[in-house]
C-alpha cells in the first residue's frame, strides 16, 4: 500500500463532489432559462461517477496488502436528465409556443437543494478522511524524528 494513497483517494472524492456542486449551481442558475446555446430549452445535468479500477477489498484479497492501492472515484460523464421540460401557460412570454405554453428546464429546485446538501456532506466526509490521512502521515514522520 502506498504511504499516501489515502490522500489521493480522498482528493479524487473532493474533486468529484466539487464537480457535482458545480453542476447543481449550473442547474439552479438555469432553472428558469427558456433558451440554451444549443437551441431549445436547457436540460438538467447530472454527473455519473464510477469507482476507479483496482478499488476495494476484492483487489486487496487478490493481490495482498503490499500491492493494494485504492484509486478513488472518477467522473465517467456528465449526462442530461431525460425528463421532459416543464410547461407553463404564459401566452405573453416571448418564447411561448402557439398554444401559449412556455417550456422551462426540467430543473426542480427542491431536488437540486437536496443534491447540494448531499454533495456538501460528501465533500466534508472526504475532507475529514483527507485530514486524518495527512495527520497519520505527519505522526509517522514525527515518530521517525524522535
Amino acid at each position: 500500500m502506498a504511504f499516501l494513497s489515502g490522500l489521493d483517494i480522498s482528493a479524487s472524492g473532493l474533486t468529484a463532489e466539487r464537480l457535482r456542486m458545480d453542476l447543481v449551481a449550473n442547474n439552479l442558475a438555469n432553472a428558469y432559462s427558456t433558451r440554451s446555446a444549443r437551441g431549445g430549452v436547457y436540460r438538467r445535468q447530472v454527473p455519473v461517477f464510477a469507482a476507479r479500477e483496482g478499488t476495494g477489498l476484492g483487489s486487496w484479497k487478490r493481490t495482498g496488502p503490499s500491492a493494494f492501492s485504492g484509486q478513488g472515484v472518477e467522473v465517467v460523464t456528465i449526462a442530461e436528465d431525460p425528463a421532459p421540460p416543464r410547461l407553463v401557460y404564459d401566452p405573453g412570454h416571448p418564447d411561448a409556443r402557439p398554444d401559449g405554453y412556455v417550456e422551462y428546464p426540467n430543473v426542480d429546485v427542491v431536488t437540486e437543494m437536496v443534491d447540494m446538501m448531499a454533495a456538501s456532506r460528501a465533500y466534508q466526509a472526504n475532507l475529514a478522511a483527507f485530514t486524518t490521512s495527512r495527520d497519520m502521515a505527519q505522526w509517522a514522520v514525527d515518530l521517525i524524528r524522535v
